[in-house]
């Protein structure tokens, strides 16, 4: 006999991360699993998303604290700040950095590379008059 029941879609790689930093960011300050897991629409087991903060908290991404005999959860940094890291990771692992940083610069378009020139002008204070 087949069972035709269709099974959850199975999700990309980071994409539950990515739903759970969202749901952190979406709080009014630190958050606890059970709190993440409803606003998740509750598919998602709560030792799931326990596993989830876990790994998020291994990369950098999430801090928590003692919140009774469990912990409140709370996103290390915007989207932006996330991303950031993960372009720092990636290029850490690479023992060319040149070359890795090279083959970016020559990937962005006239704006992305405008905008790169700017904010590195800035950083090193020439913007400033």
């Amino acid at each position: 006999m087949n069972d035709h029941r269709q099974r959850p879609r199975r999700r990309q790689q980071g994409e539950l991360e990515m739903l759970v930093l969202s749901a952190l960011r979406k709080a009014d300050g630190p958050a606890t699993a059970g709190w993440v897991q409803e606003r998740l629409g509750g598919d998602l087991a709560y030792t799931t998303v326990i596993t989830i903060l876990t790994r998020l908290l291994a990369k950098g991404a999430v801090t928590r604290e003692r919140a009774g005999r469990s912990f409140a959860w709370t996103p290390a940094s915007d989207a932006a700040g996330l991303a950031a890291h993960r372009m720092r990771k990636v290029l850490d692992a690479e023992s060319d950095r040149g070359a890795v940083l090279a083959s970016f610069v020559t990937g962005l378009g006239p704006e992305d590379e405008r905008l790169l020139r700017a904010l590195l002008d800035e950083s090193r204070g020439e913007g400033e008059a």
